[in-house]
């Protein structure tokens, strides 16, 4: 089996996710009205339509489809699809605020060590899944059994940083055997 190296490509953070859309200005005002991300500015030199959204940290980039129509548009809400998962403050207000809007989601819980994860799924307007959830309070468990840690980006970032000195330390000492 590969050794595992902690950071190959030094990367630093997740900076956006594209989608295809049917329509740019539904997905915009999805993007912006549901989920609280704001338009930004977007290169000139795209000679395609589309739209730069930024909030929470990540960007999202909607490209409008060529062929809108040929898109497939799903209905059924499985949380086993691909998506993207968002912390939230209150999952009851979550909750409220789907009805209100008269989104139709899904409700899970994941359970581990007596800690309860709630978690909401819902659609963007082209199929694309979201997720809410309270994912904060699980812990960041490494498989090669570290301490324990919640899933903040403060905690996730310092262990990452442990992670990478130990695997430089193991480094130089094989060096120096």
């Amino acid at each position: 089996m590969k050794e595992s190296v902690g950071n190959p490509l030094h990367l630093k953070s997740v900076n956006h996710i594209s989608l295809i859309c049917r329509s740019v200005e539904e997905s915009m005002d999805f993007y912006q009205n549901v989920l609280g991300f704001f338009p930004i500015r977007r290169p000139g030199s795209f000679n395609f339509d589309g739209a730069w959204l930024f909030g929470f940290g990540i960007g999202i980039h909607l490209l409008e489809a060529e062929n809108p129509e040929k898109l497939p548009k799903k209905t059924e809400i499985n949380p086993k699809d691909n998506h993207i998962s968002f912390q939230c403050e209150s999952m009851g207000a979550v909750e409220k605020k789907l009805k209100e809007m008269e989104i139709d989601y899904v409700r899970a819980i994941v359970e581990e060590g007596g800690i309860q994860v709630d978690q909401l799924f819902f659609h963007d307007p082209d199929g694309f899944m979201i997720e809410i959830c309270n994912c904060d309070s699980l812990p960041v468990i490494p498989l090669a059994g570290e301490v324990a840690r919640s899933c903040s980006r403060l905690n996730l970032q310092q262990l990452m940083q442990n992670q990478n000195q130990q695997q430089q330390q193991h480094q130089i000492h094989k060096i120096v055997k």
